[in-house]
């Protein structure tokens, strides 16, 4: 597995990182108490936490600083991630605005878990209350 790349982690930790999307606190302590941190900070982030953007930047995550941007569609973020070759990011920033390509082609790579976290991402994101003072990428 290697940090920061979200195609690397094991799917239960994936899952996991879904739920913590979700809002299930216990699974955003699990996270964070069993040494994926970057994910239960990226799961807040998700979620609207301004300091955990903060803390991905300081702590070497600056991808997911970038996708938690992408999934909102800030151009700045999907050039950034793009220029780095985060590409498993910026698809799954596109499955979690609900662009077809971007689910069938996790359908046809039989990626199922990044199905999962996209809808989560997607149902989040479509119910929230939009923050103009959130900082973006």
């Amino acid at each position: 597995m290697r940090r920061g790349r979200i195609e690397t982690y094991p799917i239960k930790i994936l899952l996991a990182f879904g739920e913590a999307i979700s809002g299930q606190e216990q699974f955003f302590d699990w996270l964070m108490k069993n040494k994926y941190p970057e994910l239960g900070v990226l799961s807040e982030s998700i979620r609207g936490g301004e300091q955990s953007v903060q803390w991905l930047l300081n702590n070497g995550f600056p991808q997911f600083a970038a996708f938690d941007a992408a999934i909102h569609g800030d151009p700045k973020a999907v050039m950034w991630l793009h220029k780095n070759k985060f590409h498993m990011l910026i698809r799954l920033a596109e499955a979690s605005r609900g662009v077809p390509v971007a689910i069938q082609w996790f359908n046809a790579k039989d990626l199922k878990v990044f199905i999962v976290i996209a809808k989560k991402i997607k149902s989040f994101v479509d119910h929230q209350v939009f923050d103009v003072h959130k900082r973006r990428f």
